[in-house]
């Protein structure tokens, strides 16, 4: 009977502590994911707020309120259908990315850009455009530079095109757009990429070698960076997760709803390019 009694007593503080162990486990999942949710409407309320107080009618001004605009509408929906962290942390990249535009726009209407915004993850270790560049691909001219003009009047904050890194800059058309590529195709934006963005056109002392290692660098850091920020907050932020928008426009359309085409983690991680300004 004793046996008996102890047995009890030992199954009783077992399914207790399991118990215990579960509402632990339940109660940083919801805190993660009150904290991703909030993260993410904090930035799509900023880029909204945004959105109604600038106006232009330069074209470089209009694309970039443009493409914002789509961002904006892109991470609305997202947040209305974010489950988990892990989607949360998409609207958040795609509200990020819209405030990226934002502050291209402020720049073409010769204004402060304003504060600086968390770098986009589709972005990291590509750089930015330093100088001027014209190159002919397939019978047609594409420019691209540090500074909107009449020539150059698409922004785009940098990423990934076919495992290539594009850096951050104006350009004349975007090519990375494959459905608007002026009939380029990938395969012609493959080519852009190359012929706008071979050594050749980078800046004196920076080639393949250094851009690489910086960019494995920054890719290294990031990893730790978002490891950091999230493994406290129940584990499961990227790990199950992973797959939620993986069918959808963020994973194999267009990042965010709009220009990243193909871009993401790519097929070379930190990228030739990566870390330093071209």
């Amino acid at each position: 009977m004793e046996a008996l009694l102890c047995l009890a007593v030992v199954l009783v503080g077992v399914v207790g502590a399991g118990l215990l162990a579960y509402t632990r486990v339940n109660a940083q999942r919801r805190a993660a994911l009150g904290d991703a949710r909030a993260d993410a409407q904090r930035w799509y309320e900023r880029l909204g707020g945004q959105l109604m107080t600038l106006h232009g009618d330069e074209p470089a001004v209009r694309q970039a309120l443009a493409d914002a605009g789509e961002r904006y509408n892109a991470a609305g929906s997202q947040l209305e259908q974010a489950r988990t962290p892990h989607q949360f942390a998409l609207a958040r990249e795609t509200a990020l990315e819209g405030l990226a535009y934002i502050r291209a726009a402020r720049t073409a209407l010769g204004i402060d850009p304003g504060p600086e915004v968390p770098a986009l993850a589709a972005a990291r270790g590509v750089g930015q455009l330093t100088k001027e560049r014209e190159v002919d691909v397939q019978g047609q001219t594409f420019r691209a530079g540090p500074q909107p003009g009449r020539d150059t009047p698409y922004y785009y904050p940098g990423g990934r095109y076919q495992g290539r890194p594009v850096p951050a800059g104006w350009y004349s058309t975007p090519w990375w757009k494959t459905a608007l590529g002026a009939g380029a195709g990938v395969l012609g934006g493959i080519l852009i990429a190359d012929a706008l963005f071979s050594p050749a056109f980078a800046d004196p002392g920076y080639g393949y070698d250094q851009g690489y290692q910086e960019g494995f660098g920054d890719g290294a850091d990031y990893a730790d960076d978002q490891g950091g920020d999230y493994g406290d907050q129940g584990g499961d932020f990227g790990g199950d997760q992973a797959g939620d928008f993986g069918g959808g426009d963020y994973a194999g359309g267009d990042f965010g709803g709009g220009g990243f085409g193909d871009f993401g983690g790519g097929d070379f991680g930190g990228g030739d390019f990566g870390g330093g300004d071209f």
